[in-house]
């Protein structure tokens, strides 16, 4: 049913990530499908942090690639999993990264909505409405 899952991981809420990283496992088991860990900076990020030098958003990339390897390590060290980490808006990071991983399912947690949520948008139900493959969300 499923051969490539593309797990979404928020570095900074380890919460967002655990129950969708094991759901994912569990049905790369059960489908013999490959899995890939996403994780997004989001632009505010890089404006705010990098101030525009180009060694800086580099740093930024690789400090987040080096994280969500470890990530992999704590918790799916015996599994052979990709990780994946692109910069923007973090729905459309997420969606780009399931179309260049050819993903047919992307797992991802959400929360209660909260007010600014009605307002901005969540990024979970971003990816629902615009991912051109399946997608899962996991509740904390």
């Amino acid at each position: 049913m499923y051969s490539r899952i593309l797990v979404a991981v928020d570095l900074d809420e380890p919460s967002s990530w655990q129950k969708p990283i094991a759901t994912a496992l569990a049905l790369a088991d059960c489908f013999g499908a490959k899995v890939a860990l996403a994780y997004v900076v989001p632009d505010t990020v890089l404006m705010l942090q990098a101030q525009w030098s180009v060694s800086s958003v580099r740093a930024i990339m690789e400090d987040a690639r080096i994280k969500l390897m470890k990530v992999t390590r704590d918790h799916a060290a015996d599994r052979d999993l990709e990780e994946i980490v692109r910069s923007g808006p973090v729905y459309a990071g997420l969606i780009e990264a399931g179309e260049t991983f050819e993903a047919d399912l992307i797992v991802l947690s959400s929360r209660r909505p909260e007010m600014k949520d009605y307002l901005l948008g969540a990024n979970a139900s971003r990816v629902v409405r615009h991912a051109k493959c399946s997608v899962m969300v996991v509740r904390d």
